[in-house]
């Protein structure tokens, strides 16, 4: 008798068919089945064992019994592709653990790296989980001629039938150094069409440091609910391993994720005699609140307890680092490299010596306006430059003239090379509030009179000198100012009360001054701004009243030129409140809490762990490299930009005032500054106060496609609210992040719940939106902005020269402005030291580098592996094509004057891609102006 079933304990491999009498050799024709049916979701290889077989027979004569003979165990082929290391212009490791690895590989073959199935269901027969399959691979070639991948191959021989879908593998690398596996590949016997991969794209480390075994999850996403039995303890113990103790140093190969406070910009240790040491950020204390950093360990200083010591690497977990090809893109650690070796060539490119640096460098200005133009057209003379040191410098300057002498030549700024005359112009002063560098500062002026939120008693009368009459004049009567109000043609540049508490402190620092100020702008009949007034504010002293007085532009050559002047404060203003706020704070600084909380509470088969991590790529690196270079004591920020040591402890007071989680969604940004009302009717729900203001425009696409996106793969997951509620990781993300991430503002009730889809939704569509869009939009300008420095000058050296009322009568500023105005304004712009480093730190921050994802453009595997996600990324990776052809429609239309005009740099910033359209699709790498990346990578 036929048996038309397989057992459930054998429901993959090939059947064997045999007659009991093997005498009978009759031909089979008659079709009998036998199968299993296979559920869903299972993985390929899972499918693979439980496929259907047909028995065909023809009964010539009698009666036979036939029986299914079926394998026991079966053999799976594993397959571990090893990224190897680029080891470009450095000394080769000939360390004798490196040897020893080699031996490992090439002589004592199978013992590279030991993996271990592990089963996502429970062995029926015994009801308890499967034992882990366990097997060595060994390194068998490169997978091409001159690929840097490696191949480990290993085989089970015994998988028993019936062991079911691999949900896991752990991976034990027996070498002395760590290794960077890409992916393991599994096949059942020879069978290609069974394989499945698991995508690892991580650093193993040596068992030698850490006896602990990696975890590779399947593509396969599960909410906590759903895990599968099997594989509950291994979710919990990663997570675990992934948090650590809260002790000890870090080390490099650490893969712990904790928090600390901002205690490592100082350097209050140090032995030039400078004074580094800078207040702690964060940690409760009133005084500057601040996020979280992802925590070192480092010992204390000596000379204060509660700051870091500033020693070695600056930790980040290790795989946050960036990738090889990174690393040889930026020239291994770019910014480390810029400061140690670039900076010193800039210094002795323009004339300083190391004991002339401290006062020399913050004097030596710019003689006249050609002598800024020829940093683009001659270039930076150096003095005798090593090659190797060279080697290093990243891609931060258009060529390197290779002769008698070495230049450096500067690649001209897109504004520049449009309209160098562009910067001196009122229209492109105001065009670049909307479409320029920083567009998420300026606000809509809802009531007159102006007035300060600071003490009168420290600061002065908090009235502004804008008044409605002042207004009222400069727009030639053509409305009262009370109608401007009314009708929204009034806007406003105010960072008058964020600044004046540190007007006295910053005008301590050498060749370096502050105001607080307020700009003041009409909305005009064509949808451009147009500037009307300017206040700048010193506050009361002990010595000295407060002290504010109104700039407009006017006919007469005086006020013309006080104007400029006062345009050239403002600037410096904006460009510190960028780079410090609108930059570092906002996207940098905020985001790694966000990070950190998602490695300790999400388990990588999470699917919102999943959904976040392409976000989150290489930011951690980033902002170890930041705090050692750029923002720390005595770094690029505090030597170049107007606060000076006051640089983070003024973004710090910005994070106290105005940070909101929920004002970080674009429409919620747009609305709070007024630039934008709630209108069902309009187009994503908002109606714009100027309908052409690009920033906003091009914006709303770009957050409209990422909450769609959101919202498909939210819902995929979670069907119900209580869906939401009853994520015990998801929960704990949420309440980490506020309480411990941004603990210093955990009590705000501002805070979203996080109750439902919606909730959710509306959550990670935020995080998502700052990771991509808006860093992008305040990012990948600056070189283009404000690399011809006049246009976005980083600080104002020389106050107001003003006869009457000087602040300093004896400064004779007055008397040398009226000779000779343009020198004033040279004076008061940066030196050249100051400029020319900026100018090179912003190319820089202003690359693409040439394994930039960009958003919407290439699914995770994990997404592809289900056809509903897969489905949803199709569609937003297709509305992501189409919002870069409307960007370059919207850049095209003459209507659209903000955007749109005789020298006007397009806006660009928020186009999805960096694509080089006249190479074909190839992707643009360098200062390009456009592209958004998914994560906050440079």
């Amino acid at each position: 008798m036929l048996n038309t079933t397989l057992s459930l304990t054998q429901p993959k491999s090939r059947a064997l068919l045999f007659p009991l009498n093997p005498s009978i050799s009759a031909p089979w024709s008659q079709s009998v089945k036998t199968h299993r049916k296979a559920t869903h979701n299972r993985s390929k290889l899972a499918r693979r064992l439980i496929s259907t077989y047909t028995a065909n027979c023809t009964k010539e004569s009698g009666s036979y019994d036939l029986r299914v003979a079926t394998l026991t165990e079966v053999s799976v082929k594993a397959t571990v592709t090893v990224q190897r290391s680029i080891n470009k212009g450095l000394v080769p490791d000939l360390k004798l653990d490196r040897i020893a690895d080699e031996v490992t590989d090439w002589f004592l073959l199978g013992k590279s790296l030991q993996l271990e199935l592990v089963s996502a269901e429970i062995n029926p027969k015994t009801g308890k989980q499967w034992d882990h399959i366990s097997t060595y691979a060994d390194h068998k070639m490169l997978s091409d001629k001159g690929s840097d991948e490696i191949k480990y191959e290993g085989v089970f021989k015994k998988v028993p039938i019936g062991f079911g879908e691999v949900g896991a593998i752990l991976v034990e690398n027996e070498h002395h150094k760590e290794m960077f596996i890409k992916k393991i590949e599994l096949v059942t016997g020879n069978d290609d069409a069974s394989k499945i991969t698991f995508f690892c794209d991580s650093w193993v480390h040596s068992k030698f440091d850490n006896p602990e075994k990696r975890i590779f999850f399947s593509v396969k996403s599960y909410l906590p609910s759903e895990t599968p039995e099997s594989l509950e303890d291994l979710r919990r113990k990663d997570l675990e391993s992934l948090r650590g103790d809260g002790t000890g140093e870090r080390k490099k190969f650490d893969r712990i994720y904790d928090y600390d406070v901002y205690n490592d910009l100082g350097d209050p240790d140090n032995k030039d005699g400078r004074d580094l040491a800078r207040p702690v950020l964060g940690g409760g204390s009133n005084q500057f609140p601040y996020p979280r950093r992802c925590r070192t360990g480092r010992p204390p200083t000596k000379k204060d307890v509660y700051s870091e010591k500033r020693k070695g690497d600056f930790y980040v977990p290790r795989d946050e680092t960036f990738s090889d090809v990174k690393q040889a893109s930026f020239q291994v650690n770019t910014i480390r490299s810029f400061v140690q070796h670039f900076v010193p060539i800039i210094k002795t490119g323009i004339g300083l010596r190391d004991e002339a640096i401290d006062d020399r460098n913050k004097k030596q200005r710019f003689p006249y306006f050609t002598a800024i133009e020829t940093l683009y057209d001659e270039g930076v003379k150096l003095e005798n430059p090593q090659k190797g040191v060279l080697n290093l410098i990243p891609r931060i300057i258009k060529k390197i003239k290779d002769s008698a002498e070495m230049v450096l030549l500067f690649e001209t700024p897109e504004l520049m090379d449009r309209d160098k005359f562009a910067w001196f112009r009122d229209e492109e002063f105001s065009r670049q509030c909307l479409a320029g560098l920083n567009p998420c500062s300026i606000k809509l002026l809802t009531e007159l009179p102006i007035v300060s939120k600071l003490d009168p008693a420290i600061y002065g009368p908090p009235e502004s000198l804008i008044t409605p009459e002042l207004i009222e004049r400069e727009i030639k009567g053509a409305m009262t100012a009370q109608e401007a109000i009314k009708q929204k043609k009034l806007f406003i540049l105010d960072f008058h009360d964020l600044l004046l508490p540190y007007v006295h402190k910053v005008r301590e620092l050498d060749y370096r001054t502050l105001y607080g100020s307020r700009t003041v702008f009409f909305l005009t009949h064509d949808g451009t701004l147009m500037p009307i007034a300017i206040e700048l504010t010193r506050p009361a002293s002990p010595t000295k009243p407060q002290w504010k007085r109104v700039f407009t532009d006017d006919w007469e050559s005086t006020s013309a030129w006080l104007w400029k002047l006062a345009k050239i404060h403002v600037c410096a203003h904006d460009t510190g409140y960028h780079q410090l706020v609108s930059h570092w704070l906002r996207t940098h600084c905020c985001i790694e809490p966000y990070i950190i909380a998602a490695h300790r509470q999400l388990s990588a088969m999470h699917p919102i762990y999943r959904l976040l991590h392409p976000h989150f790529r290489y930011t951690m690196e980033i902002n170890a490299l930041a705090r050692e270079a750029l923002v720390n004591a005595g770094g690029i920020i505090e030597t170049t930009f107007a606060p000076g040591k006051y640089s983070l402890e003024l973004s710090s007071v910005a994070y106290d005032l105005e940070w909101r989680f929920d004002m970080e969604a674009l429409p919620a940004d747009l609305i709070r500054r007024g630039m934008a009302v709630e209108d069902p009717n309009a187009e994503h729900g908002l109606r714009l106060t100027i309908e052409d203001y690009p920033f906003a425009n091009d914006g709303l696409l770009i957050w409209t496609s990422i909450k769609q996106w959101v919202t498909d793969y939210v819902n995929r997951y979670y069907k119900t609210p209580n869906d939401v509620l009853q994520d015990s990781e998801i929960q704990e993300w949420w309440l980490e992040i506020r309480t411990k991430g941004h603990a210093d503002k955990k009590d705000e009730p501002w805070w979203p719940k996080l109750e439902n889809q919606d909730d959710l939704i509306q959550i990670l569509t935020t995080i998502m939106w700052v990771t991509s869009g808006h860093h992008a939009a305040v990012n990948f300008g600056q070189y283009h902005f404000a690399g011809y420095f006049p246009n976005r000058p980083t600080v104002a050296r020389t106050n107001m020269p003003i006869e009457e009322f000087d602040e300093d009568p004896n400064s004779k500023s007055y008397e040398k402005f009226w000779k000779k105005p343009e020198d004033a304004l040279m004076d008061c712009f940066p030196s050249q030291y100051e400029a020319t480093l900026v100018m090179a730190i912003l190319n820089l921050l202003s690359n693409h580098s040439e394994d930039e994802e960009y958003i919407g453009d290439k699914p995770e595997p994990t997404w592809k592996s289900d056809p509903l996600i897969n489905a949803a990324f199709e569609r937003y990776n297709g509305r992501m094509k189409e919002i870069d052809g409307i960007i370059d429609a919207r850049n095209l239309d003459k209507n659209l004057k903000n955007r749109c005009g005789a020298g006007i740099v397009p806006y660009e910033l928020l186009k999805p891609f960096s694509e080089n359209k006249e190479a074909g699709d190839g992707v643009m790498t360098g200062v390009t102006g456009k592209g958004i990346p998914n994560s906050i990578s440079i």
